[in-house]
């Protein structure tokens, strides 16, 4: 048995991880059961057991436990409409959290999320243009053109952010944060300019910007799935070197790891699985920035656990706001990255108020 770099004694490790591996699954198992909860609420009321017997008709074992009575008109609901969708903000929860994780690491800082780079408002400006000059119409056809369009832009922005930072100080993370808030705020300036002069697509255009989940469908999930996943094992192969980097630079450095290297490939892998949410989600805010914080307060900063645990919690958070956007004003729907924002913003204050020395020494 290899001993953990990070623990003197190898059974405190083995506690450790057999720890951790109980947080996981009971993560996954909660996962489990708020994705069949969130199917079986809406405007059509389908029992939990139907929802269950139609998604595990198919498999073997799994598909004799419960045996429902589904109805066509039910079978159709939930597998193109409600769960292609809540999919989609498992994937998206899942993203925009391990984002958070790896650049709160990186910065050092419990403050910073995905949006930080300006990688939103990168997204929000592909997606603008999109919509307001008929690129989602013409271009791919809507489905594809409006989040390829995003996709491009928050992947150009984080490559124009990073290389003027490279410039500046050899890519200094505070560089880069301040060079990303200046390009957050030119970019939203563009976006608020295209706002004014497209009155027709004015609506397309807010309501992307507030994050919304209602149009996400298979499509979607496939094509956004392959890169968060790609990206999220790359960023958890290295789990153990932003351990290291949490404690510096230069201890990092001395202990083996290449700071330059992780940063360029950890805000890679980073920009990917954001901008793949943001192309299928608009912009959701707050659930990169609360959710890791949270995690890490209950579990610790090993970014080994952190980061399957905070994603995990991520997916959850997400779909059940996105069940009360869809519910609440039912038939009406509200967009869910404005019951995150109502939810985050005054539960994050609170964490300030009860934890606030914890941003002085937050590992």
């Amino acid at each position: 048995m290899v001993m953990d770099q990070n623990s003197p004694h190898p059974s405190s490790y083995l506690n450790r991880l057999s720890r951790w591996k109980i947080i996981v699954l009971l993560l996954v198992a909660t996962l489990i059961l708020v994705i069949l909860v969130s199917i079986s609420i809406g405007s059509m009321q389908i029992p939990l057991g139907n929802v269950y017997s139609i998604l595990t008709k198919d498999i073997p074992i799994l598909g004799d436990l419960i045996q429902g009575n589904p109805t066509a008109i039910q079978t159709e609901v939930v597998l193109n409409i409600r769960f292609p969708r809540v999919l989609a903000a498992t994937v998206v929860g899942v993203a925009l959290t391990c984002a958070g994780v790896v650049l709160q690491g990186l910065l050092r800082n419990p403050m910073a999320d995905p949006y930080v780079l300006g990688i939103s408002a990168g997204a929000s400006l592909g997606a603008s243009l999109a919509i307001a000059f008929g690129l989602g119409s013409t271009f791919l056809g809507y489905l594809y053109g409006v989040p390829l369009m995003a996709f491009v832009g928050a992947l150009a922005t984080i490559f124009i952010v990073y290389n003027i930072a490279k410039r500046g100080n050899g890519s200094s993370m505070l560089s880069m944060l301040l060079i990303g808030i200046a390009a957050s705020a030119f970019l939203s300036a563009i976006v608020s300019l295209i706002k004014l002069i497209s009155s027709e697509a004015l609506h397309g255009i807010i309501y992307w910007i507030m994050g919304s989940l209602q149009f996400s469908g298979w499509n979607h999930v496939i094509i956004a799935s392959p890169l968060i996943f790609v990206g999220m094992v790359v960023i958890y192969y290295f789990s153990r070197d932003l351990n290291m980097i949490a404690l510096g630079e230069t201890q990092a450095k001395h202990l083996g790891v290449d700071a330059d290297k992780l940063k360029t490939r950890m805000l890679v892998c980073a920009s990917l699985i954001t901008a793949a949410a943001v192309s299928i989600s608009g912009i959701i805010g707050f659930v990169g920035l609360i959710i890791p914080h949270i995690t890490r307060l209950l579990i610790g900063p090993d970014h080994r656990i952190l980061i399957p645990a905070s994603s995990l919690l991520g997916a959850i958070v997400l779909i059940l706001c996105d069940t009360m956007a869809r519910t609440v004003m039912s038939p009406a729907e509200i967009p869910v990255g404005i019951i995150t924002a109502l939810l985050g913003c005054p539960f994050f204050v609170y964490l300030l108020l009860r934890r606030r020395t914890s941003f002085g020494n937050w590992q």
